[in-house]
Formats: C-alpha cells, sequence, structure tokens
C-alpha cells in the first residue's frame, strides 16, 4: 500500500516509549520477576532529550509531522494522556516526567492573572506540571503482563529447553568463560544471559575501572546473546511470549480510535515501559521481516510511535516509526504487514483480535486465580470451563 498521507499533518499519535538509563537490577530468568532499580541522571538526560526530540517533531508547527491544533507552548492537559509503570523503583514513573520536561519545557507563559491583577509564573522558571497516571503492580497486569502470569514461567522452559536455545548456549560457552571474571557474583550460565548483559552494560557505563578493562567486544558479544535470548523469549505465534504487548493492543486501539472522533481531545497518548513490549509489537506487526536488525533488546529511551493521519480518499491511516534510543538521530520508517501505512480499520482487523481487554480477561490467559485482582473472579461460572 502506497502511503497516501496528506500533508496537512497529522491528527493524533500514540508512543511506546522506553525507560532512560537505570541502576542495575536483577531479572528471574525462570520467572522474569525483578527487583529494584532507580534512574541514573544519565537516564534522566536521555529522557529530557526524547521529549525535546518528540516536541521538534510533533509541537513544531514547521515540522511534516506537526499534530493539528496542538498546543504548542503552554501544554493543554487535556490533549495529552500518559501512562506509566510505578513499580520496580519508579525507574519508569520517573523517565515519564523526565521526557515530558522536554516535551513542554518550563515557559514564562506558563502564568495565572489573580483576581487583584497579581501576575503568578509557575515555580523553577514556569516549570510545567503534567499529569501522568501512574499504574502499580497491584492496579493491573496491562504494562507488566508477563508477572506472575502462571503460564509464562512455562513458556520460558519451552524456550530453554528447545533445541535452538541449547545449541545458542553451547556456541556462548566459550565467551561466557571468558567474561566470568568481569561478571563479580552473576553466574555465567546462558539462561541467566540477561543478567549477564545488564550487569556488563550498567558495569561498563558507570564504573570508570571496568569501563577501562574490559576487553574489546565483550559488551557487544552480551549484547548480541541477550538479543537472541529476549527475541525468543517474547516473541511467539499469539501466545504468552506476546502477553507484554497484548495487553497494551486495548489501549493503543483505543487511543487511536478515540483520535477520529470529533468530540475527541486527546492528541498524544505515550505509554512508558520497559523493553519488552516493543519485541512483542514488532513481531505481530511483521515489522522484523523487512527491517531483522530491530529484533531484539531496544536501547533506553528508545520510541515507537503510531501516526495517524487523514489520506487522501479520506480514511484514517496509521504509519508506525521507530528511533532507537540516542543512537538514532531521527525516525525510520517501518513497514506494518509490508506496508509502509495502513488503514486503521485494517490495523483493528489484524490486531484486536489478539488483545487482552481485561484484568479478568489477563487473569483467564495467564491462569491465575489468586493474585493481581484475580480472587475477585468467579471461575466456576466461567463457560469454558463448565461448557454453559
Amino acid at each position: 500500500m502506497v502511503n497516501t498521507t496528506t500533508t496537512a499533518g497529522l491528527i493524533g499519535v500514540v508512543l511506546l516509549a522506553r525507560h532512560g538509563d537505570r541502576t542495575g537490577y536483577y531479572q528471574d530468568p525462570s520467572t522474569y520477576n525483578s527487583t529494584q532499580a532507580y534512574i541514573t541522571p544519565l537516564g534522566s538526560q536521555q529522557e529530557f532529550d526524547l521529549g525535546t526530540f518528540l516536541r521538534n517533531t510533533y509541537l513544531n508547527p514547521n515540522s511534516p509531522s506537526f499534530i493539528q491544533n496542538i498546543s504548542t507552548d503552554v501544554v493543554n492537559i487535556d490533549q495529552l494522556a500518559v501512562r506509566a509503570d510505578a513499580g520496580g523503583g519508579n525507574v519508569i514513573l520517573d523517565s515519564a516526567y523526565a521526557l515530558l520536561q522536554g516535551l513542554y519545557p518550563p515557559t514564562q507563559k506558563s502564568e495565572v492573572t489573580l483576581g487583584n491583577g497579581q501576575t503568578v509564573i509557575s515555580p523553577l522558571g514556569g516549570y510545567q506540571y503534567i499529569p501522568v497516571e501512574s499504574l502499580e503492580f497491584w492496579q493491573a497486569p496491562s504494562l507488566t503482563s508477563w508477572i506472575e502470569c502462571n503460564y509464562f514461567p512455562y513458556h520460558l522452559a519451552r524456550v530453554y529447553g528447545a533445541s535452538a536455545f541449547q545449541n545458542m548456549s553451547i556456541q556462548a560457552q566459550p565467551f561466557l568463560t571468558a567474561l566470568k571474571p568481569y561478571l563479580g557474583g552473576v553466574s555465567n550460565n546462558f539462561t541467566n544471559i540477561w543478567n549477564i548483559y545488564d550487569h556488563v552494560n550498567v558495569q561498563y557505563t558507570h564504573n570508570k575501572t571496568y569501563y577501562e578493562t574490559l576487553p574489546a567486544t565483550f559488551l557487544q558479544q552480551a549484547r548480541h546473546y541477550a538479543n537472541w535470548v529476549q527475541n525468543n523469549v517474547f516473541t511467539d505465534s499469539v501466545g504468552i511470549g506476546l502477553i507484554g504487548i497484548r495487553t497494551i493492543f486495548p489501549d493503543i486501539i483505543w487511543a487511536l480510535g478515540n483520535m477520529t472522533q470529533p468530540s475527541n481531545t486527546v492528541k498524544m497518548s505515550i505509554q512508558e515501559v520497559d523493553y519488552k513490549p516493543f519485541m512483542g509489537l514488532f513481531n505481530m506487526t511483521n515489522a522484523t521481516l523487512t527491517d531483522p536488525d530491530i529484533a531484539g533488546i531496544v536501547d533506553y529511551a528508545s520510541v515507537v510511535a503510531l501516526e495517524l493521519s487523514l489520506n487522501s480518499q479520506g480514511q484514517h491511516e496509521v504509519s508506525l516509526k521507530f528511533k532507537n534510543g540516542t543512537e538514532d538521530s531521527e525516525f525510520r520508517q517501518l513497514k506494518m504487514f509490508g506496508n509502509t501505512s495502513i488503514t486503521l480499520d485494517s490495523f483493528v482487523n489484524q490486531l484486536a483480535w489478539t488483545a487482552v481487554n481485561s484484568t479478568k480477561d489477563w487473569c483467564f490467559s495467564c491462569n491465575q486465580t489468586v493474585t493481581r485482582g484475580c480472587s475477585v473472579f468467579n471461575y466456576s461460572q466461567d463457560p469454558f470451563f463448565y461448557g454453559n
């Protein structure tokens, strides 16, 4: 399908943004439950820069991607919908705040005139306070849907037991043996490759001695093997490996659909997440078929944009773009199902059926009846189990 988007600008955009640089943390390779981590000053700057990039892309009237009728200097909070995972040390939530500082920086226009005529400007030079919906772990599984999903450990066991995984483990063993002196107390078992890569990356970034002594290519090799494993863990046909994006699809689809309505005010929907949903999105839209290099772990402060526009035939159209952290200076156009853009109806038809639309659906999909709000549902009346 040829991209027939008009030059009138965008109607709106849905963004998935990865958090910025953080402290190290441990992710259990048998469940993917993780410990806390905290954003670093580097991570805050990365997210601020991402916000600035998004500002230049979508809030600049001279940009070809300018969003029609969006407030450019003083934020209209009705035009933004921002959601972020609030667990795990708040690294993701804090990343959202840093991004928003770049998107709508302080301005002297952020002021109010009182009844007595006095003009008051917001603190910090006109800092703009933008609401973020912080989603705690216990509130809903939509942003962290693999955690306590009872089927997910079984999925991991299948990945680890596959012949391809065993062969890759054998291939990686000489490297993991050579790397062991640089791992501290981190296990060098291949199933632990995420934690191996994360340890090397964090130390290489923040430890001067480590940076100067780690052999050349070791970080790149650790990233290579971690990419391979994570791509296998978070992609499969339409199963639990894709749960990370399947629970976000309802919000994406609703946001895009809502933007087509005359009564809608939201022009930018932002979901601040970790790396896992990106892999599922690329897999489910077939983006990796034409751009295989995007398969793997996206960099800190990466962003995916689902841009909504009106084409020359009067149809609402969706285009997928990607910026891989600070390595990319601009968006790159990706293809969904082989096309640079598809109609919104086609987007919904091809992806809505995979969506996990509610907490109850997640409980059922993950065989969870106790935690994360699942205990309130009465499965004795479920026709799937009891054939009513």
